[in-house]
This record gives structure tokens, sequence and C-alpha cells, in this order.
């Protein structure tokens, strides 16, 4: 089975565990000849690496990228492109404290994927987790740089839009302020609330959910298939596979169900080269399709797991027992799921492009006053 891989054309595998030597991913149906370099992936790395604020895990990783394979430098090229074969890249772990995880290794985490996994395959890795940690989507946000690549006229931008009950002011949305503040917040006046919030939170060793919005501009209308393909249920996918996420919605989502089809329904007008929408109520996706106009998505985290205050759990002899977890853990993990809903959004677009592209021969939708079907 091969249940630590996503996608069709464009498939990434990952592996690795959060307190194992390294962790990584191998990407294939990268186009051959796309410049690429490790700094351009670091890029994207570094926005999800722990230890930047208080606010999240103070473990200390580099979460440097190795390209292992996939590339290649003519003496007669500009640089570093793609082959066209398996790209693997590599992360090393540096900074695990095992140690930590010693009193809990009998003990079930409320919450967390010990007793499931333990269920599942008769033993589990007590060290962060294992393949349930987090740690394991710093390889998928590797991927979703070299995805990134594949798509280069699309932009994707994500913002943290809740914690906790907080919610930010649409009024004060501002692109610009998400690499301002350590929350990815595009509101800089609730990133200050957040901040007073989640300093309680965290002394107080416990943690906190939050919401993540992702915005894709740029992408073509006829992405995407029925049925089966919609573009709309692989994002869900996608973003459900994220470690601790627990709702996905697409433009509306569940305040659609609150409306009236006047409401709902995004009308149309003629404009040119295509028509346009006076609203975007269906997050840019109609019938699993793209319709041109920005695909919007957000997410649900649930708290950090990992807290200080006792829990009542059983042990791995079904005996009852209390936990306290120990260790480093982020306060409210949402905080870091920001690039990783971008990634994850750049490799289902990447994969949908590369397969309608295969399927029609056409990068996007068809027009209108054209013969080419």
């Amino acid at each position: 089975m091969s249940d630590n891989s996503f996608g069709h054309l464009f498939r990434f595998t990952t592996w690795g565990e959060s307190h194992g030597p390294a962790l990584g991913v191998v990407v294939d149906g990268v186009p051959p000849n796309l410049p690429i370099s490790a700094e351009i992936i670091q890029r994207d790395l570094d926005r999800r690496k722990p230890g930047q604020s208080r606010y999240t895990t103070q473990r200390r990783e580099a979460d440097e990228v190795k390209i292992l394979s996939g590339v290649f430098e003519d003496e007669r090229s500009d640089g570093l492109r793609t082959t066209g074969t398996s790209l693997s890249l590599m992360i090393e772990n540096t900074d695990q404290r095992s140690k930590d995880y010693g009193d809990i290794r009998d003990k079930f985490r409320p919450g967390h994927a010990d007793y499931t996994y333990f269920q599942k395959y008769g033993i589990r890795d007590y060290r962060g987790g294992g393949r349930s940690s987090a740690r394991e989507t710093a390889a998928r946000v590797a991927a979703g740089a070299v995805a990134k690549l594949v798509i280069p006229n699309v932009t994707i931008r994500a913002s943290l839009i809740q914690v906790g009950p907080h919610k930010i002011d649409y009024a004060n949305f501002d692109w610009d302020q998400v690499d301002q503040n350590p929350f990815f917040c595009a509101d800089a006046q609730a990133a200050e609330t957040w901040a007073t919030y989640l300093d309680g939170i965290r002394k107080a060793g416990s943690s906190v959910g939050a919401i993540v919005e992702v915005v894709a501009e740029g992408v073509p209308p006829g992405w995407g298939a029925p049925i089966y393909g919609k573009l709309s249920a692989d994002i869900a996918s996608a973003f459900m596979s994220i470690n601790a996420v627990k709702g996905v919605e697409i433009g509306e989502g569940m305040h659609s169900a609150e409306l009236t089809g006047e409401e709902n329904a995004d009308q149309m007008r003629a404009d040119r080269p295509l028509p346009k929408f006076l609203s975007n109520k269906a997050g840019g996706i109609l019938g699993g399709i793209s319709n041109g106009d920005p695909i919007v998505a957000r997410f649900a985290v649930k708290p950090t797991s990992s807290i200080l205050t006792p829990r009542q759990t059983v042990t791995t002899q079904n005996e009852d027992t209390d936990i306290i977890t120990k260790g480093r853990h982020d306060p409210c993990v949402g905080i870091r799921a920001v690039p990783i809903g971008e990634a994850m959004m750049a490799c289902v677009l990447a994969d949908h492009f590369l397969r309608h592209r295969g399927q029609t021969g056409r990068d996007g939708g068809i027009g209108f006053g054209r013969n080419d079907i």
C-alpha cells in the first residue's frame, strides 16, 4: 500500500520520523528543465521551521534541505535544472530530545494518534509520535516549493484568520502583513490580540486551535474533473491529511447552508477575454472544476494534544492512569500550518495542471470565439 504518497501526475512520497536521523520526500512527475536550487526550497522551509518565536515549539531545527537526485547542472547551462526523473530531498533532524518522552512510553496521549497507531500496527514510536508528528510536514513544504515551480503563474498565499475564539477583521486584511508578525496573519490588529492571548495559553501549559485560509490566484478555468477527480475534493483531501486538521471548507463552505439560492449563486456578466463572476461564493470551483476566480479554502486545526495539564488516559496494558506531556510543543500548531497549507495547495494545483494538460493538450480553459475543440 502506498499510504505515504499523494497525487497522480505530480506525486510525492514522504519518509522519516520525528526523532529519526532524517526525513525527506521523493517527488515524481516534475517536468524537466525547470530552474531549481536548494535556496528556492529553503525559503519555504524557513517559514515552517520550529523555534522562530515564543508561540511555537522551541525545538531548534535548521531544516536545511539537501537535493539528492533529479537535478543536473551542465557547464553550458545557467544553473541547476530538473532532469524529469525522481527528485529526492532530505532534511536532517539535529535537535531530538527523545528522553523527554520516557515517562509516557507506556501511556496513550489523549487526542493524539498514539492509541490508533498502536491498534493498527501493534507498535508505536512514542518519541514525539513518529510519523504522526507534525515534523513530517517539513517534507511536504519542500514538495510544495517544487510544485510552485511547475505552476509559476499561480500565486498561493495563506493567512491565519482565527486563533481560539479570536477572529480577524477582514476590513483590516492586508497580505503584506502576513510576514510582519509571528502568526502569518493578514490583520495586524488581530495579531496583537493573539500575542496577549497566546502568552496566557503558553504560560498555562495549554494549547488552542486555529483556522487557516489559503487563496490561490491565477488558476485558469478548466482545472479539475467531474465526479471523482474534483479539484475541491483533492484540496479537501490534501488539507485533511495535514496533522491535527479536523475540518475543511471551500468558498462559503458551512456558511452556504444559511444562504438562499439568490445569495449563493455567483452571477455572471460578459467580459473579455472571459466572463466575470460578480461574487465568489463558490471559492473558485464549480462542479469540481476551477472557474478562473481565486480559489479560496480554509481548514481548522485542533489544539495541540501535548499539554502540561494532567489528563486521564490508559496504559498499553489497558490500565487507568494520568498523563502530563513534557517536552517542547506548540501552544498553537495552527501557526506553522500556514506555510503547510500553501504547500499542499501548490501540490494539488501542480497535479491538476499536469492532468488537465495531459488530457486536453491545453494549460487552461478554451476561451470564447475559438475553434480548438
